[in-house]
């Protein structure tokens, strides 16, 4: 086995592993719905780790998750 398969290259939403500089287009060109919805969750995250929203968007944004999470299931 190649080292190189098992090298990260980056990192998308602290949470998604990149493995190559084409990854990024590869996930663009087949998303799904579910797929979508994680990457949603996941920036948000994200952007709250980094306090980018007050008390009241935070409040908001994550019953839009529920609510959205719940319609996938």
């Amino acid at each position: 086995m190649e080292q190189n398969q098992n090298k990260i290259y980056g990192r998308l939403f602290d949470s998604v592993d990149l493995y190559d500089d084409n990854h990024v287009e590869v996930i663009l060109q087949n998303m799904t719905t579910d797929q979508s919805l994680f990457f949603l969750v996941e920036a948000v995250k994200l952007a709250y780790k980094n306090n980018v929203y007050t008390i009241g968007e935070t409040e908001v944004i994550s019953k839009a998750i529920r609510v959205l999470s719940k319609q996938t299931e």
